[in-house]
């Protein structure tokens, strides 16, 4: 597959519902980006370094359950519950947007794809939104940190 050279860059939460809620099949993935993906097509199981049979991703499409709820709160809380995957993935990784065909689960039950196609990255500035957004929920919510639990995690 070729990789665009450069993909558009999500500049808002905004910008980031509007492209979910006129698309399916939307992804994203916390990484060094597509041209550093795309050529292995696959995921390491990172407890016992299995191969998976695609890249690991979290699906960015609304749940029916969700109803007439924002898209907003929706995707913002998508990319909270990962954010802190920049963190542990070390340097260059961070969120971008893609299309594929889901072709399993994941350890954690997350999707696996196989034929990704790149739609967008995300800008830091959206991260920054949807932790904004979370934070003004009543609830009591955090990343899905496996580190958070045994104090290994750094503060956002």
């Amino acid at each position: 597959m070729t990789v665009p050279f450069e993909l558009p860059n999500l500049a808002s939460l905004d910008e980031l519902a509007r492209l979910v809620e006129n698309g399916r099949h939307l992804y994203v993935r916390w990484s060094r980006g597509p041209q550093a993906d795309l050529g292995t097509a696959e995921s390491t199981d990172d407890l016992t370094g299995i191969p998976l049979p695609g890249l690991s991703v979290n699906a960015l499409d609304v749940e029916p359950w969700w109803a007439e709820r924002p898209v907003r709160l929706w995707v913002a809380r998508r990319l909270y519950d990962y954010c802190h995957l920049r963190r542990e993935k070390g340097p260059g990784v961070r969120p971008w947007v893609l299309r594929g065909r889901e072709v399993g689960r994941g350890p954690d039950n997350e999707p696996l794809v196989q034929d990704a196609q790149p739609v967008a990255w995300i800008d830091a500035r959206v991260i920054a939104e949807a932790e904004e957004e979370v934070d003004r929920q009543q609830g009591n919510w955090g990343p899905l940190d496996r580190n958070a639990a045994n104090g290994t995690a750094s503060s956002r």
